[in-house]
């Protein structure tokens, strides 16, 4: 398992689509995951420190782990199987439980928990970007700093 970073979220035209991309800690790796805009909403909220008036599902989600004392040690994306993306929850006590990637890093975001992808995912999907192409992701990374989570297209009730 390799750890990876949250670069942050944005939209891929032209279809329209949320995608958020990792990067591998101590690699030259990223790894784009297409996402829907709920959840592209939800990673966008925590990265940007924002705090809903009313609490979202991974923010629901933190608290519950919390009230019952329940601590989330990793996420894991596992497994690219058919252009789909698989993850697990690793809790303290040992209880692993399957997750979409992008509900998983939420979660992992809001309770600063450490994000790794296997080594297949990496190999199969990560993109290797030389350090001569950084100012590419440089640019994303400013495009991230333009964007706020409504420009999603949800609205958070």
């Amino acid at each position: 398992m390799n750890e990876l970073d949250v670069v942050g979220v944005r939209v891929e035209m032209p279809s329209n689509q949320p995608i958020v991309l990792l990067r591998e800690v101590g690699g030259d790796r990223y790894l784009p995951i297409w996402i829907g805009p709920g959840e592209a909403t939800a990673i966008a909220f925590a990265q940007q420190g924002m705090t809903p008036a009313r609490p979202l599902t991974h923010d629901l989600f933190k608290d519950v782990l919390e009230a019952v004392g329940q601590e989330l040690t990793a996420v894991r994306i596992t497994d690219l199987r058919e252009g789909v993306f698989y993850a697990e929850l690793v809790f303290a006590s040992g209880v692993e439980v399957s997750a979409r990637p992008s509900d998983a890093i939420a979660l992992a975001l809001r309770t600063g928990t450490p994000i790794y992808g296997s080594d297949g995912v990496l190999n199969d999907a990560g993109i290797a970007i030389p350090d001569e192409q950084e100012d590419e992701v440089e640019k994303f990374r400013e495009f991230l700093d333009q964007i706020s989570p409504e420009d999603f297209g949800t609205s958070n009730q």
